[in-house]
C-alpha cells in the first residue's frame, strides 16, 4: 500500500548520463521509465522535475565566459529536452505522460500552471515540469522545491546515486556517516549540500519534506512509496 498520495520526484540530469560522459544514456533513460511507470499501478500521483547538467550547467558555462543570465536560460533547456526525453520513454510504456514548461513553447510542451498541473495529476496523469522556474539564478533543486509546494505533493523525493545524506563524501571519506533522518536545521548546521539553500529553506517554511536515495538501484523508488526504511528522510 502507498505511503504518500501525491509526490515530486526530483532527478539530476547527471544521473540520465549513466556510463556516458555526456548526453542521455537510454539503457539508463528506461530503468527510470520503468520504475516511474510503476508507479501508477499503486495510484501515485507523480510529478517530476529534472536537472539539466548532462547537457548544459549554467554556472559551468559563466566560468567559461557565458552571461550568466544567458548560460542558466540554456540550462533550462537543457532540462526540456531531458523531460521530452523522459515523457516519450514513459509513453512507449503505454503511460499518460504531459511535459508541462515554465516559459512558453508550444508545441514543444504545455506552458505550467499550477491549475493545469493538478488536474492532470488528479487524472492519473504522470506530470514532467521542465525549464526550472523559468527564471535565471535558481537551481532546478528549488523548482523541485516550488512546484512539490504548489501542487500540494506530500513529499519531494530526491532521487541520486547515493543510498542517503552522508556526514561527508562517502566516495571520498569511508568514515562518513550515513543518517537515517535528519532535521533542516542540522542540515544548515552541519552545512551539508544536499540542495542549494533556497530550496532548503522554502522545503523548511512550507514543512515539505525530502527523502534523499538511490534512485540507480531498480526497485527502490517503489520500495520508497511503500514507506521501507530506504535513504535518509529531512524534516
Amino acid at each position: 500500500m502507498a505511503k504518500y498520495k501525491r509526490i515530486l520526484l526530483k532527478l539530476s540530469g547527471e544521473s540520465l548520463m549513466g556510463n556516458q560522459k555526456y548526453g542521455i544514456d537510454e539503457t539508463r533513460l528506461n530503468e527510470y521509465a520503468l520504475q516511474i511507470a510503476d508507479l501508477a499501478v499503486t495510484g501515485v500521483q507523480t510529478a517530476i522535475v529534472i536537472g539539466g547538467g548532462n547537457i548544459f550547467r549554467g554556472l559551468s558555462g559563466s566560468s567559461k565566459g557565458y552571461d550568466r543570465v544567458k548560460g542558466d536560460q540554456m540550462g533550462m533547456l537543457a532540462t526540456v529536452i531531458n523531460s521530452l526525453a523522459l515523457g516519450s520513454a514513459l509513453n512507449s510504456l503505454g503511460k499518460k505522460a504531459t511535459v508541462f514548461t515554465s516559459i512558453r513553447m508550444e508545441p514543444v510542451g504545455t506552458f505550467y500552471t499550477k491549475e493545469k498541473a493538478t488536474e492532470s495529476l488528479s487524472k492519473g496523469e504522470i506530470v514532467i515540469i521542465a525549464g526550472g522556474t523559468g527564471n535565471p539564478y535558481f537551481t532546478t533543486d528549488t523548482a523541485g522545491a516550488l512546484r512539490a509546494i504548489e501542487t500540494r505533493a506530500d513529499i519531494m523525493l530526491k532521487g541520486t546515486r547515493v543510498d542517503g545524506i552522508y556526514s561527508a563524501d562517502p566516495e571520498k571519506d569511508p568514515a562518513a556517516e550515513r543518517f537515517e533522518k535528519i532535521s533542516f536545521e542540522e542540515v544548515y548546521a552541519k552545512n551539508l549540500k544536499i540542495m542549494d539553500l533556497t530550496a532548503t529553506t522554502l522545503c523548511k517554511e512550507n514543512s515539505l519534506p525530502v527523502l534523499v536515495f538511490n534512485m540507480d538501484v531498480k526497485g527502490n523508488l517503489q520500495k520508497v512509496i511503500a514507506g521501507e526504511n530506504i535513504g535518509t528522510m529531512v524534516f
